[in-house]
């Protein structure tokens, strides 16, 4: 999966914070902390993030309402709820809040990661804004901007070129064949020749670090 995935972590808990950067950060994500509700808020408002992961009994802000302000404001990034609190009741609660999924504490690590892997691809299969290495694909605005930049700052995609990135970032861990993307973004042309052109032009406009040649196979997302 794509190194550059972003999680935001909100736990007042330090040692289970600390554990749980650790081993999300050897898992490959990039984790911002936040140790209360209010800077949990803050940041997830300023910031573009894959995941989030929010502790419940939250200083300042309890994480249920966290979660509820932050759908308020429109931020859908896909949610798991940790929590002491583990009755149906509770889980009912935390998935009526807004959350994606709901884990109760302890946990097993092992089910945690799993259950991050699938919330990030549940988000990339719905989401209008993709990560694209450093940077995000807004496809409402069809530009490639910075993480929290405006759509005006950003570079303009042909429609074209979004379609062609948007099926790479979607699946980021996945090769595409040129005949998988000609049936994909461009059945109407005869030739996977175009595939190779529409390559070229993304990476004219946005670095030929952005899709990776994956030699005899196809294509893949990049780093940049």
């Amino acid at each position: 999966m794509d190194s550059a995935r972003r999680v935001l972590l909100v736990e007042d808990d330090s040692d289970l914070a600390g554990m749980l950067a650790r081993l999300l950060s050897d898992e490959g994500y990039d984790v911002e902390h936040a140790r209360d509700g209010q800077r949990g808020l803050h940041v997830a408002l300023t910031q573009q993030f894959d995941v989030m992961v929010i502790d419940r009994g939250l200083p300042a802000i309890e994480g249920l309402d966290l979660l509820t302000r932050l759908r308020t404001k429109g931020i859908r990034t896909p949610t798991l709820i940790l929590s002491a609190r583990g009755t149906t009741a509770d889980r009912i609660d935390g998935l009526d809040a807004g959350a994606e999924d709901y884990l109760a504490k302890p946990f097993d690590v092992g089910e945690l990661l799993a259950r991050l892997r699938a919330l990030q691809r549940r988000g990339y299969e719905e989401a209008q804004v993709l990560p694209l290495g450093t940077r995000v694909l807004d496809l409402d605005s069809r530009v490639v901007r910075e993480r929290g930049e405006s759509a005006s700052s950003g570079v303009p995609l042909s429609e074209r070129e979004a379609q062609l990135l948007e099926v790479l970032a979607r699946r980021p861990s996945q090769v595409f064949s040129r005949a998988d993307l000609l049936t994909r973004v461009f059945e109407d042309a005869g030739s996977e020749v175009v595939i190779d052109t529409y390559v070229h032009y993304c990476r004219r406009k946005l670095g030929r670090e952005v899709i990776r040649t994956v030699r005899g196979v196809g294509y893949q997302l990049g780093s940049a």
